[in-house]
């Protein structure tokens, strides 16, 4: 499969909740340039979040646009329209030309018994032992394990055929980015799985450049990885190679990577990421790590931006369940780690910063406390304008905030394989 609008090898998806720091983020991705990388700017934001801020698409392509034009940047950028499905694909068509087909609600549910058989006589020589490249570890499976895999994505994957058809019917087709994710189910996908599935949507004629499958261990929002390092190391490695075996069997796009979903703040398996897509490429998704770090440089400026800060974190505490619902597969909050919003009141700046910046090597880091405030963006979107006018009059310390977060602890280590030069970082400090 050919596909007239390339990603590039290195993505990185921006989450960008108030639709503020697209310019921040944005220069980033310059600094990434000007260290010898390419790293892409993929915009997202999802329908829940839209309805959540009462925002529109529209708002979050405005944005790139004008940072876009702002910072003079020339290479490709995109807006994603974030986990979407058949209901909610039409309010993205205007404005995205990135469309994360979200399959999760749907593995399990049986696809016809007739499918199933074509798909396991179409695709018998997959049984046996693969030995793909770069690994030493092949990959079996059985034609049992081909049926049963069959029955559990297979109707997945047709619901993904069907959004992508109603995407392509609209913006035509080469014309957009397209991904297939299944990462918000509760079982992780085996590379064996990983390989079927990918054959299953070559089958259907999906275009698909990024592929999110679940690993194994839990990618909580805003916080490192919580699983076995080595697990994922060995996980990873086989997924790009599986991927790798599947597009030239399969005649999927050439450029086909994996996403790896709420990946921002994983520093633990940043190393193995970097070793196992440098050649491959990758697509890292970071999301709300920006809004936090909003918060923190709103704290960071005293005054009314901490008092605000305070006051969306006692709100948040005391709306933790409604606030948590949504996101319980991936926040481990601890209520008794949870500081009062009294005692919170009386921090400085710094107390308050020390606790929300994810810094593993600070005594004062909490990360039932950084949870919370990552989920907490509805208390913000309610206060409206109060919220947006402070975010205006401390853009600098913000913008800072936001762009060494993503530079610094994002871009260099997963894309660069390094700490952020220091002369980069200094460039940073007075762009």
């Amino acid at each position: 499969m050919t596909t007239a609008v390339e990603l590039g090898k290195f993505s990185i998806g921006v989450g960008d909740r108030f639709a503020h720091q697209a310019k921040a983020q944005l220069r980033a991705c310059v600094l990434a340039a000007q260290a010898g990388v390419d790293a892409i700017p993929v915009w997202n934001k999802s329908n829940r979040e839209h309805n959540i801020i009462g925002s529109e698409p529209s708002s979050t392509r405005a944005a790139a646009d004008a940072a876009v034009k702002a910072l003079g940047w020339t290479k490709p950028y995109f807006c994603d329209a974030d986990h979407i499905n058949l209901t909610t694909a039409d309010r993205f068509l205007s404005s995205c030309d990135f469309y994360t087909i979200d399959v999760a609600d749907a593995i399990g549910k049986p696809a016809s018994a007739t499918s199933i058989d074509t798909f396991a006589r179409q695709h018998a020589s997959l049984a046996g032992k693969l030995q793909l490249e770069n690994v030493s570890e092949p990959i079996e499976i059985t034609p049992e394990m081909l049926r049963s895999t069959a029955a559990k994505f297979l109707f997945a994957v047709q619901d993904a055929g069907k959004v992508y058809r109603k995407i392509e019917a609209a913006k035509g087709k080469g014309n957009f980015i397209a991904e297939v994710s299944m990462d918000e189910t509760d079982a992780a996908q085996t590379p064996a799985e990983l390989l079927i599935i990918l054959a299953a949507i070559a089958d259907e004629g999906i275009p698909v450049q990024t592929i999110a499958p679940k690993f194994t261990g839990r990618f909580n929002k805003g916080v490192d990885y919580v699983g076995d390092a080595g697990q994922f190391r060995r996980e990873i490695h086989l997924d790009v190679a599986a991927i790798a075996w599947a597009v030239r069997r399969f005649g999927l796009p050439k450029n086909l990577k994996l996403s790896i979903h709420s990946g921002s703040d994983k520093f633990s398996i940043y190393a193995a990421i970097h070793e196992a897509t440098r050649q491959s490429g990758v697509h890292l998704k970071t999301a709300g790590t920006t809004w936090l770090e909003e918060i923190i440089g709103l704290a960071e400026a005293g005054g009314d931006g901490l008092a605000l800060a305070k006051e969306i974190y006692a709100e948040a505490y005391a709306h933790r369940d409604e606030l948590c619902g949504p996101y319980a597969t991936v926040i481990d909050i601890d209520p008794a780690q949870l500081p009062s919003p009294s005692a919170a009141a009386g921090w400085t700046a710094q107390q308050f910063t020390s606790a929300l910046r994810h810094d593993p090597r600070s005594p004062a880091y909490n990360s039932s406390f950084r949870q919370l405030l990552h989920v907490g963006f509805k208390v913000a979107a309610k206060m409206g304008r109060r919220y947006l006018d402070l975010l205006d009059a401390n853009e600098a310390v913000i913008a800072k905030s936001v762009t060494e977060n993503l530079f610094d602890r994002h871009i260099a280590p997963v894309f660069l394989g390094k700490p952020a030069p220091s002369a980069i970082l200094e460039h940073a400090e007075t762009k």
